[in-house]
């Protein structure tokens, strides 16, 4: 059985990338051997489960994030690179057939031969190669969106999207009156919160949509600055910020639209999964991933960046017609039923890693001293 360990930088937290890593380590787990090498830890607990047959190591306690300048400034060059060198000492003693960086984290100063070395890269393409990217030998991107620029980035690229878990039998109640958004309310603001108010706020003067609500689900330190912008817009009444929970296919089916105000993403998971209960979306074009998952027009609508008004008006259109929600929601749940399955996808995992890695005999994880 293969050995594959994977390195990012906190299993413990919350975010879409550390759900990524739990739901494609789980899916592999039957068929290689995993290991996961989690550089901090923020949570005492896991907050995805995992397979009992997953093994996990933590290179440090605590977490990586601060408020302090100077930590931070550590944390990202000596801290860093110290535990980089850790996590190559043990991928020398482990010797697994291949290495699978979740995140950039983890830095492959010193690489051990024989081993392959793959990055998934979650988020759009920067804006200039990076020079980390040579020391992999083949970079995973989630979407065709940039294809052209990352092979100017690197000669070995794979596209293979996120997946579901599993194809809900559920569906939601168009009669619901509730538009869903879900993320994290970074200091970037990469979900677009604060622009999302915005195009509530252009909603909710059309009297006619009154009785509509919007639901934003998520955490981070940017909650009680997001809360007063509502207040400033006078929207308060209308909106509702909940915090984030494993269980959010709970709330995809108290809602009948999908609102996604993202300024970048690597795919967007939220909306394959929103999708997954039938809630057709709308949501900025942008790099990369919502023109992989909606079909303009037919499962929900793609919006110019930044197009505040043209995203309020798309919602518009769908919030005055339940039967243009259940038809688009019907649609965007076959759409990701025949894309993004879970065995679809994991059998491309599965040709990527038996064609950069043939099978050889090692010793296990569990066995490796």
């Amino acid at each position: 059985m293969k050995k594959i360990l994977i390195t990012l930088r906190d299993i413990t937290e919350t975010g879409g990338g550390e759900r990524v890593c739990a739901n494609l380590s789980n899916a592999l787990s039957d068929s290689y051997e995993i290991k996961i090498v989690s550089f901090h830890k923020k949570e005492d607990y896991i907050t995805y489960s995992l397979n009992p047959n997953i093994s996990v190591e933590f290179l440090s306690k605590g977490a990586q994030r601060s408020s302090n300048l100077f930590k931070r400034f550590l944390n990202k060059t000596i801290i860093r690179v110290f535990l980089s060198l850790k996590a190559s000492s043990l991928i020398k003693r482990y010797k697994p057939d291949i290495v699978f960086c979740n995140d950039g984290t983890f830095m492959p100063i010193v690489k051990t031969k024989g081993i392959k070395y793959m990055r998934l890269w979650h988020l759009n393409a920067p804006k200039k190669k990076k020079k980390v990217f040579g020391r992999y030998d083949s970079l995973v991107v989630l979407s065709e969106k940039q294809i052209d620029v990352w092979r100017q980035y690197h000669r070995n690229i794979k596209v293979i999207p996120n997946f579901l878990v599993e194809m809900p039998d559920k569906i939601t109640d168009y009669t619901q009156k509730t538009v869903i958004s879900a993320g994290r309310i970074d200091n970037g603001d990469q979900k677009g919160f604060f622009r999302l108010v915005d195009i509530w706020k252009i909603v909710q003067d059309d009297k006619s949509f009154a009785d509509w609500k919007l639901r934003i689900v998520g955490s981070g330190p940017q909650k009680e600055v997001l809360e007063e912008k509502i207040r400033q817009l006078n929207i308060a009444d209308s909106i509702e910020i909940k915090p984030f929970t494993s269980k959010i296919e709970e709330e995809y089916m108290q809602a009948s639209i999908y609102a996604m105000t993202s300024k970048f993403e690597g795919f967007g998971m939220v909306l394959v999964e929103s999708a997954a209960y039938g809630l057709p979306a709308v949501a900025f074009d942008i790099n990369a991933g919502p023109s992989d998952i909606i079909s303009d027009g037919e499962s929900g609508f793609l919006v110019p960046d930044n197009d505040l008004e043209t995203f309020a008006e798309k919602l518009k259109t769908l919030m005055r017609d339940e039967d243009l929600r259940q038809r688009f929601g019907i649609k965007s749940k076959e759409i990701v039923s025949s894309r993004f399955s879970k065995e679809r996808i994991i059998e491309q995992w599965k040709s990527v890693f038996n064609y950069c890695c043939p099978l050889k005999k090692e010793p296990s994880f569990r066995k490796a001293k």
